[in-house]
């Protein structure tokens, strides 16, 4: 606690460095995988395409791709941008399948429904099928959310700052405190972000409490008659 105390600027900053090398990567992720997905979901061939792709770029190993990358973008071994595309890449290929079956999962009767209406296929989307398809979708991203920041301490091994940076430090000081407050700092951003996550879920599904409170009222009410 004493070290913590001292290093307490430290770690905020590493913390904040980790923050948005975490969050920005999840952000670009759903701007580029809900179209993916949609486009997945329309036309089976590029469906096919599309995962199979998402699959293999998944497999290659996450320090390779961070070397990789600054010779292919132009960019230097310690920018952040390398980061910031990897994590991008590797939560577009996991985020595409999960904002499928998202989409699956809304009621092919309400869509039906919406055409009969007259909502034309990009206004039916955006009205119907996407936020109806809001809770799985947000269920992939709590899962993609721990994944990039657990990935973003890899980076620590190119010099890249994150809480990384207090496991290099640590093992190479043989000082295990750091590590465990590195540990901790890290689980302790995953938890934070999974909270912000779930809030954000559910003020963009209002309706979800009002279906979950009215058979409550309804109980109530049964009661006091």
């Amino acid at each position: 606690m004493q070290w913590f105390l001292a290093n307490l600027p430290q770690v905020l900053n590493l913390t904040g460095y980790h923050l948005i090398q975490a969050v920005v990567p999840l952000v670009l992720s759903v701007i580029i995988a809900v179209p993916l997905a949609q486009l997945a979901r329309v036309n089976k061939l590029a469906g096919g395409i599309i995962l199979s792709a998402g699959s293999l770029l998944y497999t290659v190993p996450s320090l390779a791709l961070f070397v990789i990358l600054p010779s292919v973008l132009g960019t230097k071994i310690l920018d952040f941008t390398n980061i910031i595309v990897a994590l991008t890449i590797y939560a577009v290929a996991l985020l595409v399948r999960s904002t499928q079956d998202a989409l699956n999962s809304v009621d092919d009767s309400l869509r039906q429904s919406a055409t009969a209406m007259g909502f034309r296929p990009l206004q039916r989307f955006m009205k119907v099928d996407l936020p109806l398809s809001i809770p799985v979708l947000f269920a992939g991203l709590r899962v993609i959310s721990v994944s990039n920041i657990s990935l973003v301490t890899v980076g620590s091994l190119l010099g890249i700052p994150s809480l990384g940076f207090l496991f290099t430090d640590g093992l190479q000081r043989n000082f295990p405190t750091e590590i465990v407050v590195g540990i901790l700092g890290t689980l302790v951003l995953a938890l934070l972000m999974d909270v912000v996550l779930v809030m954000l879920q559910k003020l963009l599904t209002p309706w979800l409490r009002t279906s979950k409170s009215a058979p409550a009222m309804q109980r109530t009410e049964a009661v006091s008659a």
